[in-house]
């Protein structure tokens, strides 16, 4: 039943992005986006079986709506936002490669290092949900779930590298699907996940004990070294 209510879940999201990409586009003669959706659904599948055998506390976390009444409102907002932006995201990269051009398009090496860098996002993405059997789509107390801190793995390095790897996922995708204006466009991605940032860690150190102690042990939010 797991496995099945995760396979609904993204064929459902699969769906979502074809319609972002290919509606736009008016047009099924995409290459880059057939090829994209294509193996990023035998990769979400597998990915989402896996997780299913390996980690299901995990998916089952993940699989929870994705709007919640113990949400904080401001968290509410901060979702909003970000759904906002990558959609927005999604449907300009179709605009951008058949209509606005705003920039040269990126040679096909550039798209194939996009794919690998696409594809690596998704993989850190996985790991994290693997290592976070905590890692809801909404920011809440946890408590009934007894919720316990994670700083191990890549939670060592970093506060949050599901949206690590979600920022690298998309800037080797707008590589991948051909569009340098895309890359820049993740800014405004990354602008919204700040916001939930923000309203995350201060439920988490309002609701998760040690929470407090481990922003001070592990510095670092979403590029270890850097910030």
């Amino acid at each position: 039943m797991l496995i099945l209510r995760g396979l609904v879940g993204g064929a459902l999201q699969w769906a979502l992005l074809a319609s972002l990409l290919l509606i736009p586009a008016g047009t099924w003669d995409w290459p880059r986006a057939v090829q994209f959706l294509v193996s990023y659904g035998v990769v979400l599948g597998a990915a989402i079986v896996w997780l299913a055998v390996a980690a299901p506390s995990s998916l089952e976390a993940r699989l929870e709506p994705a709007i919640s009444r113990k949400q904080p409102v401001a968290d509410r907002v901060a979702t909003a936002f970000i759904a906002l932006a990558v959609c927005g995201w999604f449907v300009f990269i179709p605009f951008d490669v058949f209509r606005l051009q705003l920039l040269p398009a990126p040679p096909f090496y550039v798209s194939a290092i996009g794919a690998v860098l696409g594809f690596s996002g998704f993989g850190i993405i996985l790991l994290a949900l693997y290592q976070n059997a905590f890692a809801t789509p909404v920011v809440r107390d946890q408590s009934e779930r007894g919720h316990t801190l994670i700083d191990v793995g890549l939670y060592g390095s970093v506060r949050h590298p599901f949206y690590t790897g979600f920022l690298v996922a998309l800037s080797g995708l707008a590589l991948w699907l051909g569009s340098y204006a895309a890359v820049l466009g993740v800014i405004v991605v990354l602008l919204s996940l700040l916001l939930r940032i923000h309203v995350e860690e201060k439920t988490l150190r309002e609701t998760l004990p040690g929470y407090a102690e481990y922003m001070e042990r592990v510095t670092y939010r979403l590029v270890p070294g850097v910030w």
